[in-house]
């Protein structure tokens, strides 16, 4: 799971000999772990982060309960959702204090009717209490993500079109929120600037032409995607001469799109075509039925309304 070659990255856990929830601390960590790519390591630098900033060297309003003290806890959701996120509430309370049990009553990728009950916890109150807040904003987060995502997916289901997420995330989010994306139906294009080529605007004035910066990007990225953003139809012929994995349409009419997909076909190229540009759930049907291989929206992860949760406890 964890890549060998990875530096040694330190990241933060709770310290277990203060796992009532006051006077906690945080002890610094070295471990091997490519957050970058690797979803666990991610996930698990994402949440004790999140931990260090909310708990920081304790919580000081859990010490208002005894530290014996035990309680019982729901999550609500309050609208129509996809649930996502699971994994990332339970590993708060996992670093919090192992105690908690958390009982789940939904599916990831489920989706969510109005007041449903999503899961059950058990354990000691401080703990509960010290975790609420961060477990629901990566849950809340998540699931706005995966509902975002399958909506737009709902929205040109049968035309074999696929819908394509962005890098325009929440900073420190990138591998949570394209899991998400996926747990909505969608299909990820490249994590970062690591793993795929997109040549734009600015990269081919500074090569001098299309073909020149594709050649130059095909050279640099060995196996991985290249595409190539293009303006007008002059450009995209120019793109199809070229040794190209995807064109990305940019702001292309409708009629325009049509008449892309015609001359991609035409070409005897296997190119595939990204619409992209101005996506709303009003106009991506219209876009799909031009026959694109791919729309990328970048709504899906940086217009992000979280999903209204609520927590309910019971001391016992």
């Amino acid at each position: 799971m964890f890549n060998e070659r990875a530096p040694r990255i330190p990241i933060w856990r709770l310290d277990r000999r203060a796992a009532t929830g006051y006077g906690r601390r945080f002890q610094a960590t070295d471990i091997r772990m490519n957050p970058t790519t690797d979803l666990e390591a991610a996930r698990e630098l994402q949440v004790t982060r999140a931990l260090e900033e909310d708990v920081g060297s304790g919580d000081l309003t859990a010490s208002l309960i005894p530290a014996d003290r035990m309680a019982r806890a729901t999550v609500i959701c309050r609208e129509p959702a996809v649930l996502c996120g699971r994994d990332w509430f339970d590993a708060v309370f996992r670093k919090i204090d192992p105690r908690v049990a958390v009982h789940w009553l939904a599916e990831e990728g489920a989706r969510i009717e109005p007041n449903q009950t999503l899961c059950e916890l058990k354990g000691p109150a401080r703990a509960i209490l010290t975790g609420e807040r961060t477990a629901l904003n990566f849950l809340q987060t998540l699931s706005a993500t995966a509902t975002a995502a399958r909506r737009y997916v709902d929205a040109i289901a049968g035309t074999g079109t696929r819908i394509l997420d962005t890098r325009k995330t929440l900073p420190g989010l990138r591998l949570a929120q394209k899991y998400a994306v996926r747990v909505g139906g969608g299909t990820n294009h490249r994590i970062g600037l690591f793993d795929g080529v997109l040549v734009k605007e600015n990269h081919i004035a500074a090569a001098g032409s299309i073909a020149a910066a594709v050649q130059r990007a095909r050279e640099v990225a060995g196996s991985a995607l290249v595409e190539v953003e293009v303006e007008n139809l002059d450009e995209l012929r120019q793109a199809l001469a070229t040794d190209v994995d995807r064109i990305m349409l940019d702001n292309f009419t409708l009629d325009d799109m049509r008449e892309a997909v015609a001359l991609t076909r035409n070409s005897g190229n296997r190119i595939e075509l990204e619409a992209s540009g101005n996506v709303t759930l009003q106009t991506i049907r219209d876009i799909a039925a031009t026959g694109v291989d791919y729309i990328s929206v970048g709504a899906l992860t940086k217009h992000v309304q979280a999903v209204d949760l609520s927590m309910r406890f019971t001391m016992e």
